[in-house]
């Protein structure tokens, strides 16, 4: 069965983009100003601020302003949802290599035995 929750989408999408992951993973270590999230960056602060709307629709971070400067984070719960999507995928594929080792074990095993 298809998981088609929108919202996921949007979470897949956001990360698509590398400038988007590196937003993210300069989050992991702590909220930050999007001032400093975009020193590293070779692209405008108007752009970085678009990038960073992109994040923010699909829950993946927050904001909040204070004064003039708005601070993002991390919103933990929707990357964990995203996780636990590709951990089951990962749990799916793991069990069916499993028995693919299963039975051409057995089969390396049926094929001695006759020679």
């Amino acid at each position: 069965m298809l998981n088609q929750s929108p919202s996921l989408d949007r979470v897949f999408q956001a990360l698509a983009d590398p400038t988007r992951r590196a937003i993210v993973e300069r989050l992991t270590t702590g909220a930050a100003p999007v001032s400093e999230l975009a020193k590293p960056l070779a692209m405008s602060l108007a752009a970085v601020v678009q990038h960073i709307q992109i994040l923010e629709n699909s829950g993946v971070i927050v904001s909040s302003k204070t004064g003039r400067v708005r601070t993002c984070r991390i919103e933990p719960r929707t990357l964990r949802a995203a996780e636990h999507w590709i951990a089951q995928r990962r749990d799916l594929w793991e069990r069916r290599f499993d028995r693919l080792g299963r039975v051409l074990a057995e089969q390396s095993q049926s094929g001695k035995e006759k020679t």
